[in-house]
């Protein structure tokens, strides 16, 4: 029998402002400090068959041994950010994992039934996808290749944690 490790290194909440829900999250959870992400672009973005911008900004914190994601979308259309939140609505969206090879991963979702939904790339070149586990789990499982550069991002995060004094909880990068 195969198994595959994809093990969850992310938890992400689609929200309407960032930086409340960032402070939220500190006050009720201790999570932070967030290094924030406005506008983020994408090189080309792709949903359910469709291209879509889905321009978003994010904020990263760490809570606990876990990234926590808070994100929001500033251009409306089409994403798997709509596919389960309204304007105004907000809650949990994705577990994000981080597997070996991304092919080798879509392959597994989607032979177990799972729609790989959407599939995007960064202009700073990371290819990212969110597999559609709705309806099994009730929110989206978001799947990224390891790499030099993404395990550094959340070493970045990570450090700002265990660095953080408490008094800046809003970092802009």
């Amino acid at each position: 029998m195969t198994t595959h490790a994809y093990p969850i290194v992310q938890v992400a909440y689609f929200v309407d402002d960032i930086e409340a829900a960032a402070a939220r999250m500190h006050a009720g959870f201790g999570a932070g400090p967030f290094i924030i992400l406005r506008n983020i672009e994408l090189a080309w973005g792709e949903h359910r068959g469709k291209p879509c911008r889905f321009l978003h900004s994010s904020a990263y914190g760490q809570w606990g041994a876990v990234m926590l994601e808070l994100v929001q979308q500033e251009v409306e259309g089409p994403s798997p950010f709509r596919d389960l939140y309204g304007p105004g609505e907000e809650g949990l969206h994705h577990m994000a994992t981080m597997v070996p090879s991304q092919e080798q991963a879509y392959a597994h979702y989607t032979a177990q039934g799972f729609e790989v939904a959407t599939r995007a790339r960064t202009i700073t070149g990371t290819e990212f996808a969110f597999v559609d586990t709705t309806a099994t789990l009730g929110h989206f499982i978001e799947v990224y290749e390891r790499s030099p550069q993404l395990l550094g991002f959340y070493d970045l995060v990570r450090q700002a944690a265990e660095d953080w004094d408490g008094k800046q909880l809003i970092r802009e990068l």
